[in-house]
C-alpha cells in the first residue's frame, strides 16, 4: 500500500513539474531580455537599437542593452556563451566578436558553435576608401599599382586582427597583392590616419567614413558586400569586379547554443513584426548611417555566419604562414 501510495505521489509531481514547466515556456518571456553589446557605444549598437528598442511591443517584455566591450568583443560574447540558454541573455553584434576574434585569437574559449542564431537586423557593409586627393580613382588601378610596386601601399584598420583587417586581408590574397598594414585602435583614429595623409587607404565600415565621404574628402572605391549598398549605388562591389568577395557585414542577436527553438522563435518573431510594422522608418534611419535593413530568420543567420568563419579562416591561415 505504501509503494502504491508512493508511486502515486511520484506520478502527480511528474505531471505537475511537466505543466508547470510548459506553462513557463509558454509564458516565455515573463521578465526583461538582456542584450549583451560586445563593444563600446557608437556603431555596433546603432545597428540594432532600431529593432531592438521596438521588440518589446511584441514581446511583452523589455529588451535592454548592455554594454560589455573589450578584447575585441570576447568579453562580451563570452559572458553570453557561458549563459543560462534560457533566452533572456542574447549578444547582439557584427561578425566579428563572433567569427573573427575565436579564430584570431588562440585563448578566446569560445567559438560561433557557441551560439545559436536569431536573427540578423542591419546590413552594415565595409569598404575600401581612399583620400579624395589619391590618384586612384577604381579598384583597378589600385591592383595594378599594387602589382607593381609590391608593399609600397598602405592601409590602416581598426584593429589588428579584427574584420576590417582581415577583410582587407582576404582581398590582397584573392587580387594577388601586398600591402602593408598599420592598424590603429577605433575606427575613429583608422579615419584620422586616413585623412591625415599616414596611410593610403582604409579598410572600414561604412558608418564611421560617411561623413567624410559626404564631405568630399574621402571616395570609396568598392564595398565588400553581395550587392551594391543602396547608400551608395555607384560604388561597385568586389565581388561584380570580378573578386570572389561577397561579404556583407549583418548585425544581429545571438542566444547560447542549447537555447530552446521555440524561445528562438518567439523572439525572431517579434523581430519579424518591428520589420514589418517599422520597416520603412528603420531604413530611412539607418541610410543616414549607409547602412540598409537586412532581416535574416534562424537558419538564413547561421548559413551566413558559416560562410563568414570559411572567409576569415583562410584569412588567418594566410597571416599565420
Amino acid at each position: 500500500m505504501k509503494i502504491k501510495w508512493i508511486t502515486t505521489l511520484c506520478a502527480v509531481a511528474l505531471t505537475t513539474f511537466a505543466t508547470s514547466t510548459t506553462v513557463a515556456a509558454d509564458k516565455f518571456p515573463a521578465k526583461p531580455i538582456q542584450v549583451i553589446i560586445p563593444f563600446q557605444p557608437g556603431d555596433t549598437d546603432n545597428m540594432l537599437r532600431p529593432y531592438l528598442e521596438r521588440m518589446h511591443e511584441f514581446l511583452g517584455q523589455q529588451v535592454m542593452l548592455i554594454y560589455k566591450p573589450g578584447a575585441g568583443g570576447a568579453i562580451g560574447a563570452g559572458s553570453v556563451a557561458n549563459s543560462a540558454p534560457d533566452g533572456y541573455t542574447l549578444v547582439g553584434t557584427s561578425p566579428g566578436s563572433i567569427v573573427v576574434v575565436p579564430l584570431a585569437n588562440k585563448d578566446v574559449k569560445y567559438s560561433t558553435d557557441d551560439f545559436e542564431p536569431i536573427a540578423a537586423f542591419t546590413e552594415g557593409g565595409f569598404m575600401l576608401v581612399v583620400s579624395s586627393s589619391s590618384g586612384w580613382n577604381s579598384i583597378d588601378e589600385l591592383v595594378k599599382h599594387s602589382k607593381d610596386k609590391p608593399d609600397e601601399v598602405t592601409f590602416t584598420s581598426s584593429g589588428a586582427m579584427g574584420i576590417t583587417h582581415l577583410l582587407a586581408e582576404a582581398f590582397t590574397n584573392e587580387a594577388g597583392v601586398k600591402w602593408r598594414h598599420i592598424p590603429y585602435k577605433g575606427s575613429a583614429p583608422a579615419i584620422t590616419a586616413l585623412l591625415g595623409g599616414h596611410v593610403d587607404m582604409a579598410s572600414s565600415a561604412t558608418a564611421p567614413a560617411q561623413a567624410h565621404i559626404q564631405a568630399g574628402t574621402l571616395k570609396p572605391l568598392a564595398v565588400f558586400g553581395e550587392t551594391r549598398l543602396k547608400a551608395y549605388p555607384d560604388v561597385p562591389t568586389l565581388k561584380e569586379l570580378g573578386y570572389n568577395m561577397g561579404s556583407p557585414a549583418y548585425y544581429g542577436i545571438l542566444a547560447p547554443a542549447g537555447t530552446p527553438p521555440e524561445v528562438i522563435n518567439t523572439i525572431y518573431e517579434a523581430a519579424k513584426k518591428v520589420d514589418e510594422k517599422y520597416g520603412e522608418e528603420i531604413a530611412k534611419n539607418l541610410a543616414v548611417m549607409g547602412a540598409q535593413v537586412k532581416l535574416l530568420n534562424p537558419q538564413e543567420y547561421k548559413e551566413y555566419l558559416a560562410g563568414q568563419k570559411a572567409l576569415f579562416g583562410d584569412a588567418v591561415k594566410s597571416l599565420n604562414q
